[in-house]
């Protein structure tokens, strides 16, 4: 078996309740397309985790839910808005302008990936002329692609001001179960009570081996969408496989259990650094992610000991930690950051 490695959550395994869900429902046969009894009840076990009547859609993919997701909130010649790190705009190959035929992102510049009012106001009100795309949609991500939060006051900060503008806002839920669980709070306390029109909300980096779910908490938004999934071939013949896992992983907060390790063990590795020469946090630790900054050497040496990691947003080195993170790996990857760069420094 591979060593495990902290590059990315999406490294880990299918976690045993979602693994266990699956099997189960691999027993005989289902109606197809959605139409079969585990597909209503993941439905209905998300409704009940947040406490609303939404409309649910599985879709297979972060790209597939938060693209079609866009789509379905603005037209063709509106534009989204989003922060610089936006995934949606770094990371996803013009998905959300090529499905919703053209919208485009409008990207603000920030420090650390989360949006502000003041922002979104600015580039809202810069043109109101027909040569620009009229602005319709607000996108945050929760946590950002830093790993930093929204708390709960700044969403509904966030969302007080797309009301008094007249725009929609979306929430990038790859993370949610750990922003949940850093933030303490309950799932409606983070989206539909601060305002959240639409969720995307991740299931395969919170354990699952494919799937997330798109929660409409206004259904009049969702008209449509259907037909959106079917045509982007996001419609699973076999829909019971995407959705029985949120079946087990909603039972007793399990997805929660699993998030609440993966941010302990990002705050495990913080710790163990905290006190490296040369080695600094470049943003602080509030969910499951650690970045850190370490003199190119220093990385180099860390590869050659095997170790993987990705440096992207200013060349920080990102460490992401999933439901499965073993803590002795951890420990491992601490000391030989510790050595790559005492023996960098001459220490």
């Amino acid at each position: 078996m591979t060593a495990q490695q902290f590059a990315s959550d999406n490294y880990a395994g299918i976690c045993p309740a979602a693994f266990n869900a699956m099997m189960e429902a691999n027993s005989g046969s289902a109606v197809s397309y959605g139409q079969d009894n585990w597909t209503s009840r993941a439905a209905d076990a998300l409704r009940r985790a947040f406490e609303h009547d939404a409309d649910v859609y599985f879709v297979f993919n972060g790209t597939a839910a938060n693209s079609l997701a866009l789509a379905s909130l603005c037209r063709s010649y509106e534009s989204i808005i989003a922060a610089d790190f936006a995934h949606i705009e770094t990371d996803e190959c013009g998905a959300p302008e090529f499905f919703s035929n053209g919208a485009k992102i409008l990207t603000v510049p920030t420090q650390n990936g989360k949006l502000s009012p003041l922002a979104i106001r600015t580039i809202t009100e810069s043109r109101n002329d027909i040569h620009f795309p009229r602005p319709a949609v607000v996108t945050i991500t929760q946590p950002t692609e830093t790993g930093l939060l929204y708390t709960l006051d700044e969403i509904q900060s966030i969302s007080t001001t797309c009301r008094e503008l007249g725009l929609k806002l979306h929430m990038d839920g790859a993370r949610f179960a750990n922003a949940v669980a850093a933030l303490n709070c309950s799932p409606a306390d983070m989206t539909w009570r601060v305002g959240v029109d639409v969720l995307c909300c991740g299931g395969t980096k919170g354990g699952m081996g494919i799937g997330e779910a798109v929660l409409f908490f206004n259904r009049d938004l969702a008209r449509g969408f259907d037909y959106r999934c079917k045509q982007a071939g996001q419609l699973a013949s076999k829909m019971r496989f995407l959705a029985a896992p949120w079946v087990g992983m909603l039972q007793e907060g399990r997805w929660l259990d699993y998030a609440r390790h993966a941010n302990s063990s990002a705050r495990l590795l913080s710790r163990l650094l905290q006190d490296v020469d040369d080695i600094q946090l470049v943003y602080p630790v509030e969910a499951n992610a650690v970045f850190i900054s370490m003199p190119p050497d220093v990385g180099l040496k860390l590869r050659s000991r095997g170790w993987l990691f990705y440096e992207f947003i200013g060349g920080a080195a990102r460490f992401m930690f999933a439901w499965d993170a073993d803590r002795n790996r951890i420990e491992k990857l601490a000391q030989d950051i510790r050595e790559c760069s005492y023996s960098d420094t001459g220490s």
